[in-house]
């Protein structure tokens, strides 16, 4: 599926957003490619296997180019042991507020400790409500791109 990725994130500041989530699902991704101008991503969430490809994002960090499908968890498994720099896991919450629904990621491993929130928009000018967790946004930083995290960890910071 090839779409344009509109999203913000931010840290969260209290895990009081476990209470208000609907769903939780273990992820392990690797990168294949770290390139800023095009990342491949391998993904195993839950059962299920993904392979994704996103271009450059835009002035904001809001906007991106995305390309993703499912593979068998099997191709995936593979492609994870050919990923380079650390594989990322993590535990995502989904967490419906509004007319959005924010997906918070809590890392382990090396990034253990950084807790992240992101919310997809329609428009990089959306108007979204903001949960009382919500912390200091970090929209377009690039240290919190989950490839860069691959290389350069939360906890060697």
């Amino acid at each position: 599926m090839e779409h344009l990725e509109i999203e913000r994130k931010f840290l969260v500041a209290s895990n009081t957003y476990k209470e208000q989530a609907t769903s939780q699902i273990r992820i392990v991704q690797g990168f294949l490619n770290t390139h800023p101008d095009r990342t491949v991503r391998v993904r195993i969430k839950g059962n299920k296997g993904f392979l994704a490809v996103k271009g450059t994002s835009n002035e904001t960090g809001t906007t991106r180019f995305e390309w993703e499908t499912e593979i068998s968890i099997n191709e995936a498994t593979n492609l994870i042991d050919l990923c380079e720099g650390a594989i990322l896991e993590k535990m995502r919450y989904e967490i419906p507020l509004g007319a959005h629904t924010f997906e918070v990621d809590e890392f382990f491993g090396e990034n253990k400790g950084l807790v992240m929130a992101e919310v997809e928009l329609n428009h990089e000018d959306e108007v979204f409500k903001k949960p009382d967790w919500l912390g200091k946004e970090v929209t377009g930083d690039i240290r919190y791109y989950n490839s860069q995290l691959s290389k350069n960890p939360f906890n060697t910071w």
